[in-house]
């Protein structure tokens, strides 16, 4: 059962404390006090998430009710209550650590809005103080970070394809980890010694993905002066990781096929194998077997790789970890850019874990590297952060609000949220290489670049790191 906010309401008149005793009756534990002293005694005594305080009252005032509770609990929020010819006073209290203020006569409901509105801000407050001590107990597997429970599945799976020396299969969307899983797998293994070394698969050269995979002689091909060695053999003794694997042409999956099976290369324009100990793990954001049923990727393939298959999950199915992950993200940037940046502002964390992260982890990264790069203070501000998080995409109103609209109106709103989905979506798949993506969706270049523009996104911000 969720406890009740607890609220301390001074003022030196009752009816005003009975008027908030009334409005704040359902979900708060209220306590009232009829002058300053009184509120100083139980500020000394209790934890308040709340304290509503008149300005001027008999004795103790309202500036010496807001010292004593800021020195006791900072992350009390306070709001001020002012009557007319003080306004002045409540903004200095503000500016003094005061939250909110409330002019008299104030309307109930105004009232009971600013008290919720200073709660959800001290709720947030205690969350955002809370994720760096989390950090240091957090249920993580190298640099894999996340509390989840989807996360600690895979952790336990990671942890038991390190030990087992077999062909790994991770999917996932294109954001999700993919490869620091590949690097955590390597670095609990018995290979971590030996080298690991990534290849991005859709970004190797049609004609010469053969020869960078497994080598070639000298004279194989125009160019080739001299023999080299391939990524395969670069990996002898450790782990090669194939990104994206299901962007390789069905020739190389052929011999990719033998080569996991053999443990030995071929180089190109040579006929002696070469042996090879090489650990494979290999990643897409496909789904292998509903290619290879296409045509599209070999089933021999799919079957080799498929020997222990580990699925990274997308943010947005493990949203309890966005808090947790944007601390440990600031602090990376931080500590690499040297700013002395050190925390989230509550407004900040809430965009942060309202968002739906299309993009995954690399998305709220790019958001978190921007953000501390730009900070003018210690704390991450709402205006820090990239403007597609401080103003997300128009959302459809409730129904009741939406039957008021003219049609023409609801269907521009559907479909900008649509078009921008569908953009974030397209440039993470293509890793922001808008022509690509250009191609992908059948538009010319110059008019997706019209179209990002006008939904304030960037083809940067969609680029691997």
């Amino acid at each position: 059962m969720k406890s009740p906010v607890r609220v301390l309401v001074v003022d030196d008149k009752e009816n005003i404390l009975k008027l908030f005793e009334k409005i704040l009756a359902d979900g708060y534990e209220v306590t009232t006090a009829l002058d300053g002293a009184r509120a100083l005694a139980l500020v000394a005594s209790g934890d308040f998430d709340v304290v509503v305080t008149d300005i001027r009252m008999p004795g103790a005032g309202g500036f010496e009710v807001l010292d004593a509770v800021k020195a006791r609990s900072p992350s009390t929020e306070v709001v001020m209550m002012t009557g007319y010819g003080t306004v002045g006073d409540a903004v200095r209290a503000m500016k003094l650590g005061a939250y909110d203020y409330l002019e008299k006569p104030f309307d109930p409901d105004a009232a009971a809005l600013a008290v919720a509105r200073a709660a959800e801000r001290r709720r947030l407050r205690d969350e955002a103080a809370s994720l760096r001590r989390e950090l240091a107990g957090i249920h993580a597997f190298h640099n894999l970070v996340g509390k989840s429970g989807r996360m600690r599945d895979v952790f336990r799976l990671l942890e038991q394809a390190a030990g087992l020396d077999i062909t790994v299969l991770l999917g996932g969307e294109t954001g999700t980890g993919k490869e620091l899983a590949a690097r955590a797998i390597h670095h609990h293994s018995s290979r971590r010694a030996r080298r690991f070394v990534p290849v991005n698969c859709g970004a190797l050269p049609p004609d010469l993905v053969e020869s960078e995979l497994f080598g070639h002689a000298r004279g194989a091909f125009t160019g080739a002066t001299t023999a080299k060695g391939g990524l395969f053999e670069e990996a002898d003794g450790g782990t090669i990781f194939l990104d994206e694997i299901g962007e390789l042409p069905l020739q190389t999956q052929v011999k990719l096929n033998r080569v996991i099976q053999e443990r030995e290369v071929r180089r190109v324009g040579e006929a002696s194998p070469v042996k090879v100990d090489v650990r494979v793990v290999a990643a897409t954001h496909r789904d292998l077997k509903a290619e290879a049923a296409a045509g599209r990727f070999r089933e021999d393939l799919f079957y080799r790789l498929n020997v222990f298959p580990v699925r990274l999950p997308p943010l947005r199915e493990r949203a309890e970890d966005v808090p947790l992950l944007a601390a440990h993200l600031l602090a990376k940037h931080a500590r690499a850019m040297r700013r002395e940046v050190t925390g989230l502002d509550p407004e900040a964390l809430r965009l942060l874990t309202s968002w739906a992260w299309p993009g995954n982890v690399r998305e709220l990264e790019n958001a978190i590297e921007r953000a501390v790069a730009i900070a003018s203070g210690t704390v991450l501000l709402p205006r820090d952060l990239p403007p597609e998080l401080a103003l997300p995409a128009p959302v459809l109103p409730p129904g009741p609000v939406l039957a008021t609209m003219p049609y023409r109106e609801v269907l521009e709103q559907a479909q900008d949220r649509v078009s921008r989905e569908y953009l974030v979506a397209l440039l993470s798949e293509f890793q922001g290489n808008v022509t690509r993506a250009s191609a992908r969706a059948g538009v010319e270049r110059e008019s997706l670049h019209r179209l990002l523009k006008k939904h304030g996104l960037r083809s940067d911000d969609f680029k691997r790191g």
